[in-house]
């Protein structure tokens, strides 16, 4: 049986010279695959996991946005993934 997970990114403003405290708190969760530090409109970046929309609500609600000096997020859910060439698995 194949696992099924609602992949999302979750965009973050964060207050002015906090961007990798909030990054290195965000890798604390098991459900956060990757964060990032990005230039633009967002300070931070973050690729989640979770097994339903439900627990992503709530993940977001209750543990995303009580994260010291996070301001705004904004969640972004992944519909389709599209691999590049060096992202994909090789045929033996």
């Amino acid at each position: 049986m194949k696992f099924l997970a609602i992949l999302a990114y979750v965009l973050f403003k964060v207050a002015s010279g906090t961007e990798r405290e909030v990054a290195q708190k965000l890798i604390e969760f098991n459900e956060v695959i990757q964060a990032d530090i990005i230039f633009g409109e967002y300070d931070v970046i973050a690729r989640m996991a979770t097994t339903d929309l439900d627990k992503l609500e709530a993940f977001v609600s209750e543990s995303i946005r009580t994260v010291p000096n996070v301001l705004v997020t904004s969640t972004m859910i992944i519909s389709r993934e599209y691999k590049g060439k060096n992202f994909r698995p090789k045929n033996k």
